[in-house]
């Protein structure tokens, strides 16, 4: 019987060097050899057990790579000080110039601002596909492809990449598919579908605290160790380094993210039904008017959910942002980017997680200015919280 995600992470076991609960943290820049041997190996990428500069590894960001790993059932990880700074480095460790990305066309704000501004002044062209379209990902193929990149369910329309059909297309014409799991970690594990390359904002739901900026690559050994060489790295040679105090502090969240990411999906599940059965066009995995639902349904580890993610669309951005204002004055959540927090936070994407993106591109891509994005809270009664929101949308005649 194999493991499951939350029982691969309970099932580490790290102590403190004087016997914590919970392991050291190690706050060190640089580190001691008992040999000066030893540190011309470390250089040359013998690092197996040792420590060089904290840049590169430190033992609190161990532990938390370890947890990831296990989290997402891959061979090993490594953390960063950002979910951009995870983002980044993949992609640059994986094309070069001349080298040709597939990406969907719905990411995060952040991501298609890179691939579409940035990456082109290295000579890496993108193609922007429809996801849920296996011909236009085949029909975008180039000789010179080097990756396909979605994220499970996308930032923010919420659309659904098939993993294993997208996996057969990248395996078959030798592409790394790399795919971005901040929205359901837990709920969907990518790499048992064939993604070569897992990318999470540790930011959003696995941290679930909002007091942190932290990101990570679960992958192969292979690639990992390629992401930290000291000569042609992009972690180790961008900095992108994540501090040892935050990751000790991360560890501690992910403890409960089983427990958390349940609770996020059962809310959401109730605000997104809700939103529906009145009258309200919601956007959720879970629901079956959502056009990938049976999808979602066939990867997802079921006692996880749908995850915390949902959409309404309030008709223009003027009522979005009234309405949320007005969820905000009532303390129904918070008007906020960013999410997994335990609170509801809500934005409208269009005009702020998703500005990057051309008025143009947005409307091509269904992405309507009066959208608003929930991320789903921890609230412990919902149908209350419901009420409350129920108030505030017909008071805006959209009920």
């Amino acid at each position: 019987m194999k493991s499951k995600p939350a029982n691969n992470i309970q099932d580490l076991q790290f102590f403190g060097e004087f016997g914590g609960v919970n392991p050291s943290i190690s706050d060190s820049s640089t580190y001691t050899f008992l040999s000066a041997n030893s540190m011309s190996e470390t250089f040359e990428g013998n690092i197996e057990g040792c420590y060089l500069y904290s840049r590169n590894s430190s033992p609190s960001n161990l532990y938390l790579e370890e947890a990831c790993a296990a989290l997402e059932g891959t061979e090993a990880a490594n953390v960063f000080s950002s979910g951009m700074g995870a983002i980044t480095a993949t992609i640059l460790q994986l094309c070069k110039s001349e080298d040709h990305i597939i990406s969907s066309r719905t990411v995060y704000g952040g991501t298609y601002a890179f691939l579409k501004n940035f990456t082109p002044q290295l000579k890496i062209e993108t193609t922007f596909v429809d996801i849920t379209s296996l011909d236009d990902i085949n029909n975008s193929i180039k000789p010179n492809t080097k990756i396909i990149y979605c994220e499970v369910s996308s930032n923010p329309l919420l659309e659904i990449a098939d993993l294993k059909e997208i996996s057969k297309i990248a395996k078959k014409n030798n592409i790394k598919l790399v795919v971005d799991n901040t929205f359901t970690p837990l709920s969907v594990s990518p790499a048992k579908y064939g993604a070569d390359v897992v990318i999470h904002s540790l930011t959003k739901f696995i941290n679930g605290t909002s007091d942190t900026i932290a990101g990570v690559v679960c992958s192969s050994k292979e690639f990992i160790h390629s992401l930290r060489d000291v000569n042609d790295g992009a972690f180790m040679l961008m900095g992108t380094t994540m501090d040892s105090l935050r990751a000790a502090s991360v560890l501690k969240n992910m403890r409960t993210l089983h427990i958390r990411m349940k609770k996020h999906s059962e809310n959401a599940m109730y605000l997104a039904e809700s939103f529906e059965k009145d009258g309200i066009k919601a956007v959720y995995p879970g629901l079956k008017s959502h056009p990938s639902h049976k999808i979602f349904s066939k990867m997802m580890n079921k006692e996880y959910g749908y995850g915390g993610m949902v959409t309404i669309d309030a008709g223009s951005l003027e009522t979005a942002n009234k309405l949320m204002e007005k969820m905000q004055d009532k303390n129904l959540g918070y008007l906020a980017v960013s999410l997994g927090f335990y609170k509801t936070l809500f934005c409208a994407p269009g005009s702020s997680t998703s500005s990057e993106i051309s008025d143009e591109e947005q409307e091509k891509m269904g992405l309507n200015e009066g959208l608003i994005r929930f991320s789903v809270g921890l609230d412990q009664d919902i149908s209350r919280t419901y009420e409350g929101i129920k108030k505030c949308l017909k008071e805006f005649n959209l009920i």
